[in-house]
């Protein structure tokens, strides 16, 4: 009896906020496999803003997916069935899984992981503060912005799978870290659970003047996830020679707008901006090591919310815009046996 799979495909692309009508639900039967081929059951994909640049026609660091292509997306799942020497059923595997019940690859094809089948750290994680949103932060915490103790840092978007993690690793260096983020209720969490030392609610009023007060010898380096308004806020900020780790511009992902053009500032403060693309990282290893050590230590607290079901995907990813969330934005597409 041949297995069934659903996929989520391109059917339009969207404009604002993603809807459940820019994708095709469509089930295929699953061929034999063949020599050197491996399927995996998906267990978990990641929800991540990139998803959304992706679906745009624009130029990017990667093609956009195509209309009619299965949705491109980061996941994890377990090996059912195996006629490749290097795979073996029951082993995990992390890469680009797509948005669907099942994958199949060869086992030539670059950027899947294969990872031990019991790992010792939940799954959700592995994706989170283990995946690339944790090694993302250290990649720019360690080797794009590095902060120094006693210095102040900034992290905007500071509640979501990255900021969170990154504000946590500039707590283990020694700096005064000040996240924000949007609600009373995530800027609580970061002060009280992740060990924050100030937070900023940018929905308030009068934010700017509370991140003035919570900065008062400037900042010496922002972890920039967001732009417009908040980056350019931050940027005010900044100590002369201050350093920008520009991670992501979050707040124009929905529209077609694009990063300020005022520079002013980044030449008036002489500082030192550079984006950056976890696709360029070569110590992966390293830091996986460093932040899964830092969890079993207690010193980094990993936080997940999970949503279910491979149909919602379209509709769960709009949480990473509309901060219903907190931690790794992650959707479980099925249990694990």
């Amino acid at each position: 009896m041949s297995t069934m799979n659903r996929q989520l495909r391109l059917k339009t692309r969207p404009e604002g906020l993603v809807q459940r009508e820019n994708f095709d639900l469509v089930e295929q039967s699953l061929d034999e496999l063949k020599d050197g081929e491996v399927q995996v059951r998906v267990l978990y994909i990641s929800m991540d803003p990139t998803n959304r640049v992706w679906m745009r026609d624009i130029p990017q660091y990667m093609p956009p997916v195509a209309i009619g292509e299965v949705m491109r997306g980061l996941g994890i799942g377990r090996v059912v069935k195996s006629r490749s020497s290097h795979y073996s059923e029951g082993d995990l595997v992390q890469g680009i899984t797509g948005w669907q019940d099942f994958l199949v690859f060869h086992d030539s094809a670059k950027g899947y992981v294969r990872l031990p089948a019991d790992p010792g750290i939940p799954l959700p994680t592995l994706l989170g503060a283990c995946g690339m949103s944790g090694v993302t932060a250290y990649y720019g915490m360690t080797d794009i912005a590095p902060v120094q103790a006693g210095e102040t840092m900034v992290v905007s978007a500071a509640a979501g799978s990255v900021g969170s993690i990154a504000g946590q690793i500039g707590k283990i260096m020694g700096a005064r870290v000040v996240g924000i983020a949007g609600g009373a209720d995530k800027c609580r969490y970061l002060v009280d659970e992740l060990g924050f030392d100030a937070a900023v609610d940018y929905k308030a009023e009068g934010w700017k003047q509370v991140l003035k007060e919570a900065t008062p010898d400037g900042i010496h380096v922002n972890f920039e996830n967001v732009g417009g308004e908040i980056m350019a806020s931050v940027l005010s900020r900044m100590v002369i020679g201050g350093r920008v780790a520009l991670c992501g511009l979050i707040s124009g992902y929905n529209s077609d707008g694009r990063p300020g053009d005022n520079f002013g500032v980044i030449v008036m403060k002489r500082l030192i901006v550079r984006g950056f693309l976890i696709l360029d990282y070569t110590k992966t290893k390293e830091a996986v090591h460093a932040l899964a050590g830092w969890i079993r230590e207690g010193k980094l607290k990993a936080e997940e919310t999970v949503a279910d079901g491979l149909e919602n995907a379209p509709v769960v990813l709009n949480r990473l815009f509309d901060g219903s969330h907190k931690g790794k934005l992650l959707l479980k597409v099925a249990s694990d046996v």
